[in-house]
This record gives structure tokens, sequence and C-alpha cells, in this order.
């Protein structure tokens, strides 16, 4: 049985409600994979029935497993590269020099599980620059679930092998059975936190380097814009943030302007709106 167009509504109200992002009409068979485990797990025979109890019950746990469900987890090592080479050829040598208190914050959004802000945390590892340094990383996530395997810092062959160079496989994991998990010393040094992008970030303190990369293609423009404003808000005056390819704050928010850097790019708050000295 096909998802109904009631429960398709349903599901589309209840994520664009809780996480903003946009599911458009034809998006049925996406929403009917996605949720299929989640039936056969609660015993219903079909997608529709087990949308129509949710909706019906008004379970908070319920909804929350729909909205995750539906979040998309793409992700991998050194996803694109260039942004990496980036944030170690010119961001970080640029922070080693101007961050005089030695302290570097740096705030992976959308972290999913957790390849991204590992990512960053081995180029922080291999900048001698940083020598002494204390940096900061802060991942964030809609989802419990993806953080908690981002937390235990293990990933199947399939997952190591998408991006992972093997020099750095063996320098940083250890073979556990069929799965390599990440080394201690890695681990504690990102901070997993479970954040929805719709809700405010000043818990979370100011950063140096933003990561908001391939997240932002999922909203509508107004959510987009939004975002953009508060990403503003706890970065520093002379701070960086890293978009996804596609992505551009042009005709979003304009105090955004865009910097290139080798084969990739960054956004930077401009000169004029930046409204006090670095920290």
């Amino acid at each position: 049985m096909s998802l109904g167009a009631r429960e398709f509504d349903f599901v589309r109200d209840l994520v664009r409600t809780e996480s903003a992002i946009v599911l458009d009409a034809g998006k049925e068979y996406l929403v009917e994979s996605r949720l299929l485990p989640l039936a056969r797990a609660a015993g219903h025979p079909d997608v529709t029935s087990y949308v129509a109890e949710v909706a019906l019950r008004r379970q908070p746990r319920s909804r929350t497993a729909v909205v995750e469900a539906l979040t998309t987890n793409e992700t991998s090592w050194f996803r694109d590269n260039d942004p990496f080479t980036a944030l170690r050829t010119t961001v970080l040598p640029a922070l080693a020099e101007t961050r005089t208190r030695r302290s570097i914050r740096i705030w992976c959004a959308a972290c999913s599980t957790g390849q991204e802000p590992y990512s960053v945390a081995m180029t922080v590892l291999d900048s001698p620059l940083l020598a002494g340094f204390d940096v900061t990383i802060v991942a964030t996530d809609l989802s419990e679930e993806v953080l908690a395997k981002g937390r235990r810092g293990e990933y199947s062959q399939l997952e190591v092998n998408r991006g992972l160079p093997a020099s750095l496989l063996v320098r940083h994991f250890t073979r556990e059975g069929l799965s390599w998990r990440i080394s201690p010393q890695l681990r504690s040094r990102v901070d997993f936190k479970q954040l929805n992008l719709l809700r405010p970030y000043t818990s979370l303190g100011r950063f140096d380097i933003v990561f908001m990369r391939n997240v932002l293609i999922y909203f509508d423009q107004a959510t987009k814009q939004d975002i953009l404003r508060r990403v503003r808000q706890v970065t520093a005056p002379d701070g960086y943030l890293f978009l996804g390819a596609a992505e551009m704050t042009r005709g979003l928010d304009d105090k955004w302007e865009r910097e290139p850097a080798g084969r990739s790019a960054l956004y930077r708050v401009r000169e004029e709106d930046r409204s006090c000295v670095p920290w």
C-alpha cells in the first residue's frame, strides 16, 4: 500500500515544523523508504498505518523518530577535500597569528555521524603552528542517533573507505573486529551536542570557524536568511564560515562576503559590519 496523501502531508508538516527541511510533493517514495524500518519495528504492515498511528497518538518519541529518519545524513571524511586544504593552508595559519590567547573554537553544524568534525580534528593535529593552542571543536546535529554514533567513534570498513587516507586510518584508528574505532585522543577533541538549527545558538558560545556545509540547500529562503543571520551572531568578527559548493550568502545575507581560498571559498563578515575587535 502506497503512502496516503493525508499521511504524507502530516509527515511533511511535521518535518518542516521541527527541522525546517522542505519535503516537496513527489517525495512520497523517500518518506516510504525512510519510514519503512520504523513501521516494521512497530509492527505495522505499511508506512501509511504507522504514520496514522503516530499522528493519532501524538507521542513525542515517535514524532522525533519520524523527523530524524527524514533528516539527510550524507557524510564522508574530508568531504570535497578543497575546504580542508583551505582550512590547513589559509585559515589555521591566519588564526595562529591573530589569536594571542592561543585558543580557537570551531563549530561543525549538522555534523551527522562525526566524519566532518573528526576530519577537522585531524587537520588541527597536523598543523604545527597550533602547537600549544587550546582548540575546541563543537559538533551539533538534530539527531541523537547520529550523535551517539559520533561519540562512539566506531565506523565500518565501508565508512572509512569514503575519503579517509590510509595513513590517517593507521595513525588514528584501531581495528575492532569488523569495525574501526577512533583513538581516544582524537575523540576527546570533539564535543557532540544536540541542536536544532531553528533554535537559538547563543548557548554554544562564539566561534572562530563555522562549518555549515551542504546544510542550507535543504531550507527555504526565509530559513536560510535566518540561519545566516544567527550564525553571524556566534561568529567572531574576523571569523570564517565554510559553506557547501552549491551554497552562497549572496541575496540572503549581504553582510557576509565571499573570499577565494585556493580552489575553495570562505565567507567572512564584511569589514564595515565587524562590530568589535578579535577576541
